[in-house]
């Protein structure tokens, strides 16, 4: 199951949607249809064994992910004190995933294969439909 099926799962249970710490750590993400054409452009013009980064931007602040999935539940988005018993204790087995810092640079990927990324990023996506079933995004 995707992790941020299971973030809402995580919401729905718990009536609020965590971040750890201050939520300044950074989350890899792109689309799926925009990592398809990285993927072509990697088979066609990319050295073999080269890797790329297919991320939007940079990354995406976790805090901001939880902001925005808790906008469109109707939930708060709090902090949750990234020590060793609060992060386990709210996230579960999802605590240790939920610390990750990932910054990445998608530039060397753009200016060597001319990959450009247009699909809508993760925080817009989020109002597509994809995430959430019809009518279920608020919270009873």
């Amino acid at each position: 199951m995707p992790v941020l099926q299971l973030l809402i799962g995580l919401a729905r249970e718990k009536g609020v949607i965590g971040y750890p710490g201050d939520g300044a750590n950074l989350w890899p993400a792109v689309h799926a249809r925009d990592l398809a054409s990285l993927f072509r452009l990697a088979l066609e013009k990319g050295p073999a064994g080269k890797y790329w980064h297919g991320i939007e931007g940079d990354g995406i602040r976790f805090r901001e992910i939880a902001e925005a999935l808790g906008s469109r539940m109707g939930v708060p988005a709090v902090p949750i004190p990234a020590d060793v018993l609060m992060l386990p204790a709210f996230f579960g087995f999802l605590a240790n995933l939920v610390t990750l810092d990932l910054p990445a640079s998608n530039a060397i990927t753009r200016q060597t294969l001319g990959w450009d990324p247009v699909q809508p990023g993760l925080i817009e996506d989020l109002d597509n439909g994809h995430y959430f079933p019809a009518g279920r995004i608020a919270i009873p």
